[in-house]
């Protein structure tokens, strides 16, 4: 017998006889437990081989709680460690003893309509502006206005642009009266194409754009057989150049608690692989870095699957960094390297990467990393498509160098009418549904109504300026194609291409951001004013360019007549 099959059969053999010996026993039918709650268990029984969970769990808030919690089939892996237990990732296992930030995790918010596109008219990047400035890009199939959290991978399954129309709710358009709730997203849609695993449209006007990383904000489903930064390791199941169609089949919950919660300690964590990478960097060159006051981080790794897994530990609650997991501008698909013109595959690491920076440091960033999202139809310009940099946008507002961070005005503290008990709203929403939790807890001096008078206000303000932006961007485009159709050199268009990356970037971050009027409205309008003020240089450089250029073609067409004359 080798030595480490000696040491495997010596551990089954310690925890036996723990189990022999523990009281309560393991799943013990007559523990006292509240409804939906486990049996009482002995943890003991699994610190031997799991040292890392024993750190986190046995000084913890939920040191009281036992494994088979959040673990199915813990009686046949105690008996062979190669039987792995069942890890319950879906909110409810939660939502047992959390039941007030379970419930409200799922409050339905009937005034955010879903399937709302940003291009519609009164909406962030009305058309047809939009399309003129984003085609070819996916995104212009269906670019919508976020609606609840419990939504997030529903919506993702059934938009055009991600896997070409491949799922359908099984109602039709009736999914929408589903008013919230933990459900399972295979429950509400319909693989049209099951024998089929091919990422691609299957039907006019949609795109396929959906692929691993990108999943990675909706769910942690796969947490477990992900390996860091979702790097192709055998003993991981998925990873970014796995098919996109088959983890989506897998990914059933939306949002899973262990997003911000640790489950072993119930201290405040990120799971994220692209942001701990972006916080880690020796460059320190992020928002975080810069933050005196931000969370301290403590990098884990984990991982008893053959591959390495990596959690951030914060020593105290802090929602830029959690809600940084998806509220920010991150790579997560495949592009072009603009020195050298060729693609970018998921087998790059850069399709899995968090910038973390501000959006007057985003276009240095994106060339250094050699990265480009698309390139435009009508100019050609290797373009930047942004995600939704919502906390970038707080760092440095009033706001926030005041101490305020997202949970404040987007979780604010309840009371229950019932228990008396305050606990954490988990109903991430506007503050507007929150004035008196949110804006009146700091400014008592104010009315609901003066609050909302000022939120609407600086909104009108920031999408006036976008509007602004816009104009001048399309008119730029405009006057590239003009310049084009009349024959100036790619000497003159290249240099007025890279003006277009950057004034698209001043444009589209905003169109991209949501609350950005509110979050950071001084940074927002001296951006915009950036955008506005570079498509201005590019069209002047354009109007010189194609007037020289059409007075050389008059001179050249005069030059012939003036010769019969003499």
């Amino acid at each position: 017998m080798s030595i480490d099959s000696f040491i495997q059969l010596a551990r089954i053999a310690a925890i036996m006889v723990t189990l022999a010996v523990s009281a309560p026993m393991t799943l013990a039918k007559d523990a006292k437990t509240k409804p939906g709650k486990a049996p009482a268990f002995d943890t003991s029984a699994c610190y031997g081989c799991h040292a890392p969970i024993k750190a986190f769990h046995a000084d913890g808030k939920h040191k009281s709680v036992g494994c088979n919690s959040c673990h199915d089939g813990l009686d046949k892996h105690l008996g062979d460690t190669k039987a792995r237990p069942v890890t319950k990732v879906e909110p409810a296992a939660c939502g047992a003893c959390h039941e007030k930030q379970f419930e409200t995790l799922y409050k339905m918010n009937w005034n955010k309509i879903a399937r709302n596109e940003k291009s519609n008219a009164t909406g962030p990047s009305p058309n047809p502006a939009w399309e003129k400035l984003m085609t070819p890009h996916g995104f212009t199939k269906e670019h919508n206005v976020p609606r609840s959290h419990a939504f997030m991978l529903l919506d993702q399954f059934v938009v055009d642009r991600a896997f070409g129309g491949r799922f359908a709710p099984k109602d039709g358009w009736r999914y929408l009266t589903q008013p919230g709730g933990g459900f399972k997203v295979g429950d509400m849609v319909v693989d049209q194409y099951p024998d089929n695993s091919e990422q691609k449209p299957f039907k006019p006007g949609t795109a396929a754009a959906a692929n691993p990383v990108c999943l990675n904000c909706k769910t942690q489903d796969h947490i477990l057989d992900w390996a860091y930064m979702g790097d192709p390791v055998p003993s991981a199941k998925w990873s970014r150049t796995s098919k996109v169609v088959d983890m989506a089949r897998a990914s059933k919950h939306a949002i899973n608690c262990f997003f911000c919660h640790d489950p072993h300690s119930a201290g405040p964590r990120i799971v994220r692989d692209g942001l701990i990478q972006a916080l880690t960097r020796p460059e320190k060159d992020t928002l975080w870095n810069k933050d005196e006051r931000g969370a301290k981080i403590e990098v884990k790794d984990l991982g008893v699957r053959g591959h390495t897994r990596k959690i951030a530990l914060l020593d105290r609650y802090d929602t830029k960094l959690q809600c940084g997991q998806c509220h920010v501008e991150y790579n997560c698909n495949p592009g072009t390297d603009p020195t050298t013109g060729a693609p970018i595959g998921m087998a790059d690491q850069r399709t899995n990467h968090f910038p973390f920076k501000d959006v007057n440091q985003i276009a240095k960033h994106y060339t250094d990393l050699k990265f480009r999202d698309f390139k435009h139809a009508i100019t050609g310009a290797l373009l930047w498509k942004g995600q939704h940099p919502d906390v970038e946008n707080f760092y440095n507002s009033k706001h926030q160098k005041a101490g305020v961070e997202c949970h404040q005005c987007h979780m604010p503290k309840m009371k229950d009418a019932k228990t008396g008990k305050t606990y954490t709203s988990h109903w991430q929403t506007s503050p507007k549904n929150y004035i008196k939790q949110t804006c009146l807890t700091c400014h008592k001096d104010w009315s609901e109504k003066q609050a909302l008078y000022v939120m609407d206000s600086l909104n009108a303000r920031y999408q006036g300026k976008v509007r602004k932006a816009e104009y001048w961007l399309t008119r730029m485009v405009d006057k590239f194609e003009e310049a084009k159709a009349a024959g100036v050199q790619e000497s003159v268009l290249n240099p007025v291409r890279d003006k277009h990356y950057e004034a698209d970037i001043h444009w589209e971050w905003w169109t991209a951001s949501n609350g950005a009027g509110f979050h950071n409205p001084e940074a927002a309008t001296d951006s915009l004013n950036k955008s506005m003020a570079i498509s201005q240089e590019a069209i002047k450089m354009l109007e010189d360019a194609t007037a020289a250029k059409r007075g050389a073609a008059r001179t050249a067409m005069a030059a012939p007549a003036a010769a019969e004359k003499k």
